[in-house]
């Protein structure tokens, strides 16, 4: 039996937390129960690990949610003049917005991801002396921004092959043609070959040219990168997930690392016993020791929590299983295919709809589509930050328009509590 004043345990003597707490401990983290004034936006985007930025405005939009009275341009001036912040690919091995003095953690503590890809090239007939030789190259040759075109021309010169024109390998099922070449002794687009080298350096991009994106050492681009070795990276990694994302669990640390399950649980065993377990609405899970106490005594408050969040937000991406934000049945709307993630509104830490913006001249006409029927008080408020967004993005009016649905009014999590098996191997 639980202490006066304690959470309750389960038999294994795991302190109990409901679904509620631990939606309530995310927003928390994530800075969406309440928007950060005064804060530098490289602290915003360090407690939030990053923003996922193959759309950059969307990333710009995930700080907009976060962040009061944002100015868009300063996230420019910090990206491209003061180079206080970087695009890089780090997690999954998809672009994020990241402060620079933390790209280290982020791109070395996540590549492992790459290292599957080199097992690939190793299995359909690389060597890995010359493979590792040919990343070496690529790095070397990134010492300063150069679009992939220009990649693949300096690298041919270098490793004595010729780039040959192909259609396919830009990703993202773009069929345009671009630059071939072999690497480590294999056929594969330039893309591909920056990828692997995502094993071993940390890339990120330069200022676009001509409309062409530049590519770039992270180390040399910014003055503010930290070197940090690869072990110490991805343990801070981990910890640094826990604090934005517990409590959770192994499996959902590979698929936001996008490492495999081997992987995630080598790293998990560095953290040591700084992570606990508890029993969450009934399921094993796990959090940082010092934010145990916090977790067990979170709560969403009195009124309702409102955000428009956009496509690929953080809060969207860091668990294995979604049904911690969003019911099965609108699953689909939300994770689509290819990758994409929707825009979406966040009522009290869950997914309530779908939205969309379509300017008119100086109007921006925002359209929500709920999922269930949204309560009287979330109105007003889901009204405000479609007036905000409009300010944000530089519109003189902003237009609300709430499609209706009969369905039920939502209700916040259970909070029920079951016993937990062991922990993890």
């Amino acid at each position: 039996m639980s202490g006066r004043g304690e959470p309750p345990c389960t038999a294994s003597g795991w302190p109990t937390v409901s679904a509620e707490q631990a939606i309530a401990f995310r927003l928390g983290r994530q800075h969406l129960l309440s928007r950060v004034g005064g804060a530098s936006l490289e602290r915003v985007l360090g407690e939030i690990n990053g923003a996922q930025a193959q759309l950059l405005p969307a990333a710009r939009l995930a700080l907009w949610s976060r962040v009061r009275e944002l100015d868009p341009a300063e996230i420019d001036r910090r990206l491209w003049r003061r180079r206080s912040l970087l695009r890089a690919w780090c997690m999954r091995r998809t672009l994020h917005l990241l402060p620079a003095r933390d790209g280290a953690i982020y791109g070395r503590g996540s590549a492992r991801r790459s290292e599957k890809e080199i097992r690939w090239m190793l299995h359909h007939g690389a060597t890995r002396p010359r493979l590792e030789a040919d990343i070496g190259t690529l790095l070397d040759l990134l010492d300063r921004p150069r679009t992939r075109t220009g990649l693949a021309e300096a690298l041919g010169r270098r490793l004595g092959t010729r780039p040959t024109d192909r259609i396919g390998g830009a990703g993202w099922g773009n069929a345009q043609r671009i630059p071939w070449l072999r690497f480590g002794g294999v056929p594969v687009p330039i893309a591909y070959a920056i990828h692997l080298a995502g094993a071993r350096g940390v890339i990120c991009l330069g200022a676009a040219e001509r409309g062409e994106a530049d590519y770039v050492r992270a180390d040399a681009w910014s003055r503010s990168w930290r070197e940090m070795p690869q072990a110490d990276a991805e343990r801070e990694l981990l910890l640094r997930y826990l604090r934005s994302f517990g409590p959770a669990t192994q499996h959902d640390f590979a698929t936001w690392t996008g490492m495999t399950l081997g992987d995630a649980k080598e790293v998990w065993r560095t953290a040591g016993d700084r992570v606990v377990p508890v029993a969450c609405a009934g399921a094993p899970a796990w959090i940082l020791r010092r934010d145990r106490d916090e977790l067990t005594t979170a709560t969403l408050g009195d009124r309702p929590s409102v955000r428009l969040l956009p496509h690929f937000d953080a809060y969207l991406l860091g668990h294995r299983d979604h049904a911690n934000v969003v019911a099965r049945e609108h699953r689909h709307r939300v994770y689509r295919p290819q990758g994409w993630v929707s825009p979406v509104v966040l009522l009290d830490g869950r997914v309530a709809g779908v939205w969309e913006a379509n300017p008119k001249g100086r109007v921006l006409r925002v359209r929500v589509e709920p999922f269930v029927r949204l309560p009287r008080a979330a109105e007003p408020l889901l009204r405000n930050e479609s007036l905000a967004l409009g300010t944000f993005l530089g519109y003189r009016e902003s237009v609300l328009r709430i499609e209706r649905t009969g369905g039920p009014r939502p209700r916040r999590a259970s909070s029920g509590v079951g016993l937990a098996p062991s922990e993890p191997g």
